[in-house]
C-alpha cells in the first residue's frame, strides 16, 4: 500500500487520483495484477489482500427516461434494481451495456472510479459504507485500488446514501 501525499506513483496517476489531490482528500492507492479471465471485485479483493466488505464496485444505470446514474456498492453484494431506483427517484433502472461503459463514463470495465467521470452524474453509495471510516474504490484503472474517507468521497461526489443491495 501507498500512502499518498501526491498519490501512488507517477505512472499509476489517473484523473480520479489528480480530482482527489486538488480536492486536498487524502488517499491510499493499493495496486493488483489483473488477471483478464476474471475481473470480479471479490477476486481483486481477495488477490489484493483487502477485506471484500471494504471494497466498492461502482455500477453505472440508466434509468426509464435515459438518464444516467452512479451506484457504489460492496463488491460481494448485488444490485436491487428496486432498491437503486427509488434511491434515484424514478420507476426503474438497469445496467447500461459493457460496450456503453467507456463513450458515458470514460473508463473500461474493472477500471470504473465514482471519481473523475466525463460527467457529473447523480450518484448513490450503499449505506454499508457508513460503517467504515474508510472504503476502496477503482482509482480509474484495472489493477489500482484507492482507500479513502467513506464520508470524503460521499462528500466529494455529492453522493446519496442509500440502501442500494439486495
Amino acid at each position: 500500500m501507498k500512502a499518498s501525499d501526491g498519490g501512488a506513483r507517477q505512472s499509476a496517476k489517473t484523473n480520479a487520483l489528480r480530482m482527489l489531490d486538488t480536492a486536498g482528500i487524502k488517499y491510499e492507492t493499493v495496486e493488483y495484477e489483473v488477471d483478464e479471465s476474471d475481473l470480479s471485485g471479490t477476486h481483486a479483493a481477495k488477490i489484493s489482500g483487502i477485506d471484500p466488505d471494504l471494497m466498492f464496485k461502482t455500477l453505472v444505470c440508466r434509468n426509464e427516461r435515459g438518464e444516467i446514474s452512479v451506484f457504489v456498492i460492496p463488491v460481494n453484494e448485488e444490485l436491487d434494481f428496486k432498491k437503486c431506483a427509488r434511491a434515484a427517484g424514478c420507476k426503474s433502472v438497469s445496467m447500461i451495456k459493457q460496450s456503453e461503459l467507456l463513450g458515458v463514463t470514460g473508463y473500461i470495465r474493472g477500471g470504473c472510479s465514482p471519481v473523475g467521470m466525463k460527467k457529473k452524474f447523480p450518484t448513490y453509495i450503499d449505506e454499508l459504507s457508513e460503517l467504515y471510516d474508510f472504503i476502496y474504490v477503482s482509482a480509474g484503472q484495472r489493477g489500482l485500488q484507492m482507500k479513502v474517507s467513506s464520508s470524503e468521497l460521499t462528500a466529494y461526489t455529492e453522493a446519496k446514501v442509500a440502501p442500494l443491495t439486495a
